[in-house]
């Protein structure tokens, strides 16, 4: 099974394209906070600095995520949203072998979600690894939550007939 969450770029563009507008608007209407306050920078530095931090919090959820189940092997990609085609920056990608598969968990934060793998590398260690997942649609993590609890389950039911 093959899925990703490439559609999402364009409402992410958006979300930057409003905040960058409404800085402008409110930096050019500073002057309508002299009214209520002495104080304008105080002000406006609030506002200045709510908005760097909206900025910041939208660049650190939108990530890229793409998850191939197809073939003997899983592929899980997550990397950034923006400038991703040029620079090959914040990659985060692991390709193993299916019956590597340990566990996984999909965690459910407020605004966050993440999906946690965990493998087994060729001398019997586990390794984590988290993929950011929030951009994704419940129903795109419902296929990958069904592929892999498949592939663990085959996994068991081949550990099973080994011993």
């Amino acid at each position: 099974m093959r899925t990703n969450n490439g559609k999402v770029k364009n409402t992410i563009v958006s979300v930057y394209f409003i905040v960058i507008v409404l800085i402008v608007v409110f930096a050019t209407l500073s002057r309508v906070f002299t009214d209520f306050t002495t104080d304008t920078a105080f002000i406006l530095g609030g506002v200045v600095v709510a908005f760097i931090g909206i900025f910041f919090l939208v660049h650190n959820i939108s990530r890229y995520f793409e998850y191939d189940s197809d073939g003997s092997k899983i592929i899980i990609l997550n990397r950034g949203l923006l400038l991703s085609d040029r620079f090959n920056y914040r990659e985060h990608k692991i390709e193993f072998e299916k019956d590597r598969l340990v566990a996984y968990k999909i965690n459910n934060f407020f605004f966050y979600r993440t999906l946690i793998v965990v493998t087994k590398d060729s001398k019997g260690r586990n390794h984590k690894h988290n993929f950011n997942i929030t951009l994704l649609s419940t129903k795109k993590r419902r296929y990958i939550r069904q592929s892999l609890s498949k592939t663990i389950k085959l996994n068991k039911a081949g550990a099973a007939i080994d011993e």
